[in-house]
């Protein structure tokens, strides 16, 4: 892409943990440990990993949702970086998310209607043809009935929800959306409804996808590139035809051992990569590589040096000893 509409530099996020029990001490959880990120104008940008490995705090704390520890985030040429909220409030209407759980992102005492028109309210817009219409052509445009317009989101099942969250983030018609993990609460049946949905969005109105997902086949569908995430680091950026192809880094290669292949033959022949141990604390993270402690290939200067991005055939990567 020759124009980016999102630019993340060093970025950076700890949270303090509270002492809690008597005695404990305070901790320092470093959730995010300096990442960089680019999303071109009209590109999907996947960011995948484990669970709890800052891909979600990433999203969040692009959008200012949570406020940087430090690093730059330049969003349309602009350092938002220590914006405050009221500086804040006229860029939202181009920065929006997708909630991952459809379930507990709707107002249960709200109707549908005052949902999908809360950000109307906000940035204080009339649309053309009125509030109520305007709302009823979102839902219609999402593929939910509009004149379910005055119901609650008890009445809707969980796909239906997630229609109703995408359509109150394209409302006011942003430049930028982080669909935070938007189909892992739903079935595998309505997974590929709502993705094909965000697809469609994407070229109807131009819109830039940070899409955030721990389940690479739903990433492979719809982004153009992929960052793997490990405890808060960048291991791999690549196109994603090249990543799936070729990858280099051994963490996403055993992520891609997972993947299961639609071909019995193939599925029952392939190395399947088994990750011993468990997920590092993110407050005490290992020193040098943060994979260290699971790769099958450290050596001893994984576990001193951290390894910097650099490039490895059609990849970034962030190992010492890249496949």
């Amino acid at each position: 892409m020759s124009e980016n509409i999102l630019e993340v530099r060093g970025l950076l996020k700890y949270f303090e943990s509270s002492g809690g029990v008597i005695g404990r001490k305070r901790q320092t959880i470093k959730a995010v440990g300096g990442v960089d990120i680019s999303v071109g104008i009209g590109e999907t940008v996947g960011l995948v990993g484990e669970s709890g490995c800052g891909k979600t705090t990433v999203g969040r704390t692009i959008l200012k949702l949570y406020e940087p520890t430090a690093g730059s985030i330049i969003f349309q040429g602009q350092d938002i970086t220590k914006f405050s909220n009221s500086k804040m409030k006229p860029l939202r209407a181009q920065m929006q998310i997708i909630f991952q759980d459809p379930y507990s992102s709707l107002n249960p005492r709200h109707t549908v209607g005052d949902i999908v028109a809360s950000s109307f309210y906000i940035h204080k817009l009339t649309p053309e043809g009125g509030i109520k219409k305007t709302v009823q052509e979102l839902l219609e445009r999402v593929g939910l009935n509009p004149e379910h317009i005055n119901r609650f989101p008890h009445e809707f099942s969980g796909g239906q929800r997630q229609r109703i969250g995408i359509a109150r983030a394209i409302a006011i018609r942003p430049k930028f959306i982080v669909a935070d993990e938007p189909v892992s609460a739903l079935d595998v049946s309505i997974q590929a409804q709502i993705v094909n949905l965000l697809d469609d969005l994407q070229k109807e109105y131009g819109l830039s996808y940070l899409f955030v997902a721990h389940d690479l086949s739903v990433v492979q569908h719809i982004s153009d590139r992929v960052v793997v995430m490990y405890l808060g680091k960048v291991m791999e950026v690549a196109q994603t035809q090249a990543l799936f192809q070729s990858p280099h880094h051994p963490y996403t290669k055993a992520l891609l051992s997972a993947v299961p292949i639609p071909d019995p033959a193939i599925e029952r022949s392939r190395e399947r990569i088994i990750l011993n141990g468990d997920l590092p604390s993110p407050a005490n993270p290992p020193t040098g590589c943060v994979f260290n402690t699971r790769c099958w290939k450290a050596q001893d200067k994984c576990r001193s040096v951290a390894p910097q991005l650099l490039q490895v055939g059609a990849s970034q990567v962030a190992c010492h000893f890249p496949e």
